[in-house]
């Protein structure tokens, strides 16, 4: 991998126009931000845009505006061997075929690695940066965001692979810090009864989805929750006051027949970004993640760009106002599917939000959803949201224990849609489509018949 790295490198410097594409989430933005400080530290003359997918349309646009290079971050393994006339160099994360292994593509499944938590988009792009220039090692917190973004840290509750050699160049130069801490989201920005109510990973029974009952239980342990005006966050709180926390949801969890094996995902690592001001989303890793993705699901990628940049005063507050709509799309989206109602089939689940959810928001709300306790964790969960000009997202989320048995979501969604004359791919735990409005049912045969193939064995499907 680190030589195909200084091979695009390579490649790079040798061009004078470059034009960055990368896709609208967490780790496209610090996969795109990481490659535009990579291209304005050589003088380069580049431009970056950020995009859904690689639609017909997009790949056209970029055909006819013929950049001297084109660099493909956090996308563009699907169109590895396709669309010659585009010069191009690629560094992505997504599942890909082995005829995809060309001079230009650097992604971690042609290297025997895994895209899903060994290395992210960012990462991938980080590595290349890094091969250009070893000063470029101040690019890394970027990359854990990205990975962070991206839910890397899941699986293992910590970063693994090549992961962890980009957080220790970030130690390295006192950038990034990983402690072992309360994995819920929110422990820098939220009440510690809010971080509580949203808590998903792993859900806690009477209390996640329940603000009342949050604030009861902490009152319970005599947590004050207020000092002054202020309501208190996790990083407010003194070290006996987390273990009593911690310990009593522990004591819940196993209590409900959880088992040790969950009750462990409560802890774990965390990362934080020593340089950033300390209790705001920029701090801690997952949370300035989410505060990308707020930017990038809504159509304001530079405002994520400019943030990631360092222009931090009047775009962190533009951002800090998109985070805002983003968790009231997220609680009135997760709202709609359930009043819609999750559709149970033999080997997976679904909703359709048709106009209710954002195409851009719907795999978010589809994993928050697989996650709580409204939903069975035993099935593939599948959200479809209308796109426009006849076209529906399909998002396809799963469960680390289900990928243990042998679900790959990425060549499920890939092979469904490939059968619809469409695109579909991703990793094995989430995936996602574009199909053509009308033939859902259609494909979700299709899908379940790969998911049934995946799940169990031949015999066994038979009686099943």
């Amino acid at each position: 991998m680190l030589k195909r790295a200084e091979k695009i490198g390579k490649i790079i410097n040798s061009s004078k126009e470059i034009h960055i594409v990368s896709h609208i989430d967490a780790d496209g933005i610090t996969a795109g931000t990481i490659a535009y400080q990579t291209l304005k530290r050589l003088d380069k003359q580049c431009s970056i845009e950020f995009v859904k997918d690689l639609d017909n349309e997009n790949l056209e646009k970029l055909k006819n505006d013929n950049h001297e290079l084109v660099w493909f971050t956090d996308l563009g393994s699907s169109i590895s061997t396709d669309f010659q006339d585009i010069n191009k160099i690629i560094t992505d994360h997504h599942a890909c075929s082995e005829d995809s292994n060309k001079p230009f593509h650097l992604n971690p499944h042609l290297f025997g690695l895994d895209g899903t938590f060994e290395i992210s988009g960012a990462g991938v792009t980080y590595l290349v940066s890094r091969a250009i220039d070893k000063k470029n090692i101040d690019l890394s917190p970027l990359a854990i965001v990205g990975a962070c973004g991206d839910l890397q840290d899941r699986r293992y509750r910590k970063l693994k692979g090549m992961n962890r050699e980009i957080l220790s160049d970030g130690e390295s130069i006192n950038a990034v810090k990983a402690k072992i801490d309360i994995r819920f989201f929110g422990r820098e920005s939220r009440p510690i009864f809010k971080m509580l109510q949203f808590a998903s990973d792993p859900i806690i029974p009477g209390l996640t989805g329940r603000e009342q009952a949050c604030v009861g239980f902490l009152q319970e342990l005599g947590i004050t929750m207020k000092d002054g005006d202020s309501w208190r966050k996790w990083t407010d709180l003194c070290k006996d006051e987390r273990r009593l926390i911690i310990s009593s949801i522990a004591q819940l969890l196993l209590t409900k027949g959880f088992g040790h094996k969950i009750t462990e995902r409560i802890i774990g690592e965390v990362y934080i970004l020593c340089n950033e001001q300390e209790g705001t989303e920029i701090h801690d890793a997952k949370e300035f993640a989410t505060l990308l993705n707020s930017t990038a699901r809504y159509g304001k990628c530079e405002v994520g760009l400019k943030v990631c940049l360092g222009n931090r005063d009047k775009w962190l507050a533009k951002a800090r106002n998109l985070l805002l709509g983003h968790r009231q799309n997220l609680v009135v989206g997760l709202q709609f599917a359930k009043e819609e109602g999750i559709i149970k089939r033999k080997h997976l689940q679904f909703f359709h939000a048709g106009n209710g959810i954002r195409d851009t928001i719907v795999g978010i709300v589809a994993n928050m959803l697989l996650n709580s306790e409204d939903v069975s964790s035993d099935l593939p969960l599948v959200g479809f949201a209308n796109k426009g000009n006849g076209e529906v997202k399909v998002s396809a989320r799963g469960t680390e224990e289900l990928v243990e048995k042998g679900l790959n979501l990425s060549q499920a969604m890939k092979k469904a849609a490939s059968a619809l004359d469409s695109i579909g791919g991703g990793h094995d735990i989430a995936a996602g489509a574009t199909i053509p409005q009308g033939t859902e049912e259609e494909f979700l045969d299709l899908l379940e018949k790969e998911i049934k193939t995946q799940l169990y064995s031949s015999s066994k499907a038979d009686v099943l």
